[in-house]
């Protein structure tokens, strides 16, 4: 983690002030990581009558069938109760399902026992969530565009409104941070910083270094680009890219790493190379890589709509897997620059107090009030926010 000469640095919820708990399925079928099986499992829900929908829907003191609920803002799914609704799955949505973990869900309000309508409101192409995960082991801030579904940290958005509007900043920060640089910093710039120099207290040390913080913004916006995986495809450098060196089976069940050759086992399946630091990546003291397999590779219950999935391994995955294994190692490789940044010319919380820039204002802790559309609530009715 970065180092810092003082131990006035301000919190990261003070910086970015507005935050939300992760949303919270209550049942994980609506979610998975082939957006086919979702729409095999809701056909499966409508096709049930009565007692056995009820069943297969699994109920929770949130949610059941019978739950009167608004639509969640932006999508299509309906507000007829679900234990008579009928009609096609709504197009399942890509979600930042565990730690660089990106799955699928159905965006259906009925089916979600905290879905966090405030998250959809202002879920687009221009937002970016930054995610707090459990410390101690791996990175302790997460990045992500998609919708984060990851517990048990707090989301904080980049932006209160949608269309990149109103960075969720402290008030007068930006202002106070360009006063005392000399340049001119985005929102974005921002964030980027606060990858690089968060640390596990969840506190955020700021300098007016110009070239401390263009070098922190620049290591950030990397680290920001290799999280969201929302541009160019990351590419490790030709010899070190992984490829598949023995055909994985068509379900396997075992994973298993040999560090001596830098090979990933599926069961008689062979991926390589991939780097020890890849392998050992872990957030909250859990292995990505293990999180990912066992993710798409667990038993389950059969009978229940979380049994309904591929029966065989989806080229998908494969292409994923590469990708998921491309990203890990870059990150890795940047871990030792980011534990060498060392902050200097502080800008303190005192001098934010001195400023008026902290204490933030009640306001700008909580979500934006007032939007430019209607939402549908329960039963077709319309709710005016």
């Amino acid at each position: 983690m970065p180092s810092v000469t003082h131990d006035d640095a301000p919190p990261l919820a003070d910086l970015l002030p507005w935050s939300v708990a992760p949303p919270r399925l209550g049942r994980g079928w609506p979610a998975g990581p082939d957006a086919a099986s979702l729409k095999a499992r809701w056909d499966a829900l409508m096709k049930a009558e009565g007692p056995d929908r009820e069943a297969l829907f699994q109920p929770t003191r949130s949610r059941t069938p019978h739950s009167a609920v608004g639509q969640l803002p932006g999508r299509s799914g309906g507000t007829e109760r679900l234990a008579r609704a009928g009609g096609p799955c709504p197009d399942p949505v890509r979600v930042l399902y565990a730690p660089f973990d990106e799955q699928w869900l159905i965006p259906d309000h009925r089916l979600i026992d905290a879905a966090r309508p405030e998250l959809w409101r202002v879920a687009d192409e221009h937002q970016v969530f930054a995610v707090e995960t459990p410390a101690p082991e791996g990175p302790v801030l997460l990045a992500t565009s998609l919708l984060p579904l990851l517990r048990p940290g707090r989301v904080r958005p980049l932006y209160r409104r949608p269309g990149g509007e109103e960075p969720n900043l402290a008030p007068g920060l930006l202002a106070h941070l360009a006063a005392r640089l000399g340049l001119s910093p985005t929102p974005l710039d921002l964030l980027a910083w606060t990858v690089t120099a968060v640390r596990p207290g969840l506190t955020v040390p700021l300098t007016e270094d110009p070239e401390l913080w263009a070098h922190g913004v620049e290591l950030g916006h990397r680290t920001l680009w290799l999280m969201r995986r929302d541009g160019d495809r990351p590419r490790l450098p030709g010899g070190r890219r992984p490829y598949v060196r023995a055909p994985l089976p068509s379900r396997p069940l075992t994973l298993r790493y040999d560090r001596e050759e830098e090979t990933l086992h599926l069961d008689e399946g062979r991926v390589s190379p991939v780097p020890p630091e890849a392998w050992d990546f872990a957030v909250g003291g859990v292995r990505v890589l293990e999180q990912w397999f066992a993710t798409r590779t667990a038993p389950a219950e059969p009978g229940t709509l979380a049994a309904i999935r591929p029966t065989a391994w989806p080229q998908a995955w494969t292409s994923e897997l590469l990708e998921l294994i491309t990203v890990l190692a870059l990150l890795a490789e940047l871990r030792p620059r980011r534990e060498e940044f060392t902050v200097t010319a502080p800008i303190t919380a005192r001098e934010l107090r001195t400023a008026g820039v902290l204490p933030v204002p009640d306001a700008a802790r909580r979500p934006a009030s007032v939007l430019d559309h209607h939402e549908e609530g329960p039963e077709g009715q319309f709710a005016l926010l």
